[in-house]
């Protein structure tokens, strides 16, 4: 079991990045509240991974702390969520904001995610409220900004618009999510958290 890796960034286009450890290259899939921390092209990380093994395939899942990378797979045992939808809701809140939504009964906020409706919003409360004092996150606070100057050359917008399809969104909703927050100057995984921060609620 691979639980953590430290190495350098070799690039990095949400929700995949690449860790090269020892002249080996890890690709690994991170939610967005781990993509705000990463460090630019070349720097060197620790993340803390869990490995899915499918009969398709098996995936690396990267994260900034232990206590991210617990939520993550106290999600994964919740009834109809998946790896997905675990990244997607890492994605929309930090690890703290989750906590909060759930210890206050707040589906409304989670409705909000890619995927996620009323039943399903009801559902995480319901199950994950005994599992998150044994994760001790902290309750609140907001994800850290993000890094410019993140990687490679890419189209914001376009990497925005693949970031948020692969969280789950459809395409003209990606679309018109990014093209509602497009300001010039700023980079993909800014697009990313205005999108998700402005993302109206499912509708199930």
């Amino acid at each position: 079991m691979i639980g953590r890796l430290r190495g350098e960034v070799v690039y990095r286009q949400p929700p995949h990045l690449m860790l090269e450890v020892n002249g080996v290259g890890y690709e690994l899939e991170a939610p967005m509240s781990t993509f705000y921390d990463l460090p630019t092209q070349g720097g060197e990380v620790v993340l803390y991974t869990h490995l899915a093994i499918r009969d398709d395939a098996h995936v690396l899942y990267g994260f900034n702390s232990d206590a991210e990378r617990g939520l993550f797979r106290s999600l994964l045992k919740v009834s109809g969520v998946g790896a997905k939808m675990a990244l997607a809701i890492l994605s929309g809140m930090s690890a703290g904001e989750f906590a909060r939504c759930v210890q206050a009964r707040d589906s409304a906020a989670l409705v909000r995610l890619p995927g996620i409706g009323k039943k399903t919003a009801e559902r995480l409360i319901v199950e994950m409220g005994d599992r998150l004092e044994r994760l001790q996150l902290p309750v609140g606070g907001a994800a850290p900004a993000s890094h410019a100057g993140a990687g490679p050359a890419h189209d914001p917008v376009s990497d925005a618009i693949g970031a948020l399809e692969a969280l789950g969104y459809k395409p003209a909703e990606a679309l018109r999510m990014v093209k509602a927050v497009e300001v010039e100057g700023r980079g993909s995984e800014e697009l990313i958290r205005a999108a998700l921060q402005a993302a109206p609620p499912q509708r199930s």
